[in-house]
């Protein structure tokens, strides 16, 4: 052992003894054999890396847990809410072409900003008097830059969607959070400010100049409501 406090006298005698018979060159070497210096011991550095955020992280971290629900499920809708609405009008469902069908996302989902004429089809009955099908007259809507997002705003109408769009996992689409603005409102209320009046869904391309808003299970009488959005040159002010 070479700590001091562990040599008893037995031991000191020995050493000694084994001293006085060593050349005197050799006890540095035996001397050194029981020093230990910070150098003798591997200092090892630890490099901790974050796992890169998803994009959807962003969307989930603002929605409340009902609307992460419906983005989720809007596969279950569409099947269910077409089965329903093909079922009593299956020549109107077909004649509307791609805006339709589920599977229609193209690459790069994001609307170029500016003026939009937008109109509402309305599939599956979410109450047992609703219609199946539905198809609403066209109004104007806007599509502008906010900070680093997307905002979709619908200009005229006594309800009038208002929106952010966000990233998501799938680059096929964007992620629509918003609420609805009433009558004479001047700005709609905040994403989660109102939960009756909170909207979730999702921005897909669809084609040339071409887009759609889907909300899968809104709050009313159906299962699917989906915005067609193409592009015009000018809109009426907002009334």
């Amino acid at each position: 052992m070479c700590g001091a406090a562990s040599v008893n006298a037995n031991e000191r005698l020995i050493v000694r003894n084994f001293r006085a018979l060593l050349p005197m060159a050799a006890l540095p070497a035996l001397v050194g054999a029981c020093a230990v210096t910070p150098a003798a011991v591997p200092v090892r550095s630890v490099v901790v890396q974050q796992e890169p955020k998803s994009p959807a992280d962003a969307w989930q971290g603002i929605a409340n847990t009902e609307d992460v629900t419906r983005i989720k499920g809007l596969r279950g809708a569409w099947e269910a809410a077409l089965a329903e609405a093909r079922a009593s009008n299956r020549r109107e469902v077909a004649a509307e072409g791609d805006l339709l069908k589920g599977n229609a996302a193209l690459a790069r989902p994001a609307p170029t900003p500016g003026s939009y004429q937008c109109r509402m089809v309305r599939l599956g009955r979410a109450e047992a008097k609703a219609r199946a099908f539905e198809r609403f007259q066209p109004f104007f809507c806007y599509v502008e830059v906010e900070g680093e997002l997307l905002t979709i705003v619908k200009q005229t109408g006594s309800q009038r969607p208002a929106g952010r769009l966000w990233e998501d996992d799938d680059p096929q689409r964007l992620i629509f959070l918003g609420s609805l603005a009433l009558g004479a409102e001047d700005q709609p209320k905040a994403y989660g400010e109102d939960p009756q009046r909170d909207m979730a869904g999702v921005v897909e391309r669809i084609g040339p100049f071409r887009w759609r808003l889907v909300i899968p299970w809104p709050r009313g009488t159906a299962k699917l409501d989906v915005f067609e959005l193409t592009p015009v040159a000018e809109q009426p002010e907002a009334s």
